[in-house]
């Protein structure tokens, strides 16, 4: 990421299909050579707005600048965006470099320019000497970096990236995530990248877009999206987390003391823009590798399961308004046995109200 300005600005775009609002007054501006992804479940407006930037949809009001100019009403060819597709779209019977020089003969570019880039861009790829081979003699994982290749070859502003690694078994993607970040850096040209998967989004990125229902609910860091969550939705979306109805009742700066169902009192931070009033209630989110199981002081409770899964242990843990909270415990840790009685804590900066 660079000091140079926004790369992309998006202003107040609204989309509809039919009757059906897709994307909803959305603002987001992206940084020359950020890395922004747009993070949501199917059906949440994300690969909509990828697309209007890319051209292939208009909005229906609103306004989209690259580099500072409007790109609404122009097509894709001329707006110095490529894309990179979930299906790859690539031509099954022509060569790795013949796949790579397509934009490029398209733009008319001559021979030896040609030539040189694909050398270029498939020692970047990591694909060296592959250039002769034909894209079904070569695996799906170095499949996805030739489309990869294909669209960063032509030299755009902006890379759009619809879900490109959703075709990859877990072991490739988790790889291929790495490469992709490598050569983001590497050729430093802005990212715009869409998925569902929360994992893949919090590791590659600069900043995370969290979309729900035409709407971005929080754009941060994947550290601050993840540690102060700004919605029940994103802190259940991003990770699991522990859900709590309480009370406030004294606040003090960003640290407040509220009350839970059972009367029980604890601290909690609150990052809000507005006031937060005493008797309010709240939504309060704490993560379950966050909550320590203690002896005697804190917030009491049963064990209601235990489940060992290898780096951890999760424990169900009942309390008595009825409610449920999931404890992480790591491998090596002390595990309370089922049916025993425990108290609970946590830092209060691990404790987070959200709307």
């Amino acid at each position: 990421m660079t000091d140079a300005g926004p790369a992309i600005t998006i202003s107040r775009v609204v989309k509809y299909y039919g009757d059906v609002l897709a994307v909803n007054d959305v603002s987001l501006m992206v940084d020359e050579g950020e890395f922004v992804t747009l993070l949501g479940p199917s059906g949440c407006g994300k690969s909509t707005l990828l697309r209007m930037v890319a051209g292939f949809i208009e909005p229906n009001s609103g306004d989209i600048l690259l580099h500072g100019k409007s790109v609404v009403g122009v097509p894709p060819y001329r707006r110095n965006t490529s894309m990179v597709f979930q299906d790859y779209a690539l031509f099954p019977h022509r060569t790795v470099a013949q796949n790579l020089a397509f934009g490029l003969r398209m733009r008319k570019m001559p021979r030896p320019d040609i030539s040189a880039r694909v050398t270029a861009m498939l020692e970047l790829l990591g694909l060296p000497g592959m250039g002769e081979r034909r894209i079904t003699e070569i695996s799906g994982g170095q499949q996805q970096r030739v489309a990869l290749g294909r669209a960063l070859v032509v030299e755009p502003a902006v890379l759009l990236l619809d879900e490109p690694l959703g075709a990859l078994d877990f072991k490739l993607r988790k790889q291929m995530q790495s490469e992709l970040k490598r050569i983001q850096r590497q050729v430093g040209i802005t990212f715009i990248y869409v998925t569902h998967d929360q994992e893949e989004a919090l590791t590659m990125s600069d900043r995370v877009a969290v979309m729900n229902a035409g709407q971005i609910e929080q754009c941060d860091t994947p550290e601050r999206v993840y540690r102060y969550p700004r919605s029940s939705f994103v802190a259940d979306f991003v990770g699991e987390a522990n859900l709590m109805t309480c009370r406030v009742v004294a606040t003090q700066g960003e640290i407040v003391r509220v009350r839970n169902q059972s009367g029980e009192e604890f601290l909690a931070r609150f990052n809000g823009d507005r006031q937060i009033a005493v008797g309010e209630e709240v939504r309060l989110v704490v993560r379950p590798e966050n909550i320590r199981i203690d002896s005697q002081d804190g917030l009491h409770g049963t064990v209601e399961d235990v489940v060992f899964s290898g780096a951890m242990a999760k424990v169900s843990i009942a309390l008595a308004d009825g409610s449920h909270l999931s404890v992480a415990v790591p491998a090596g840790n002390a595990l309370p046995a089922k049916s025993a009685r425990v108290a609970l804590s946590w830092d209060a900066d691990n404790a987070v109200i959200v709307a």
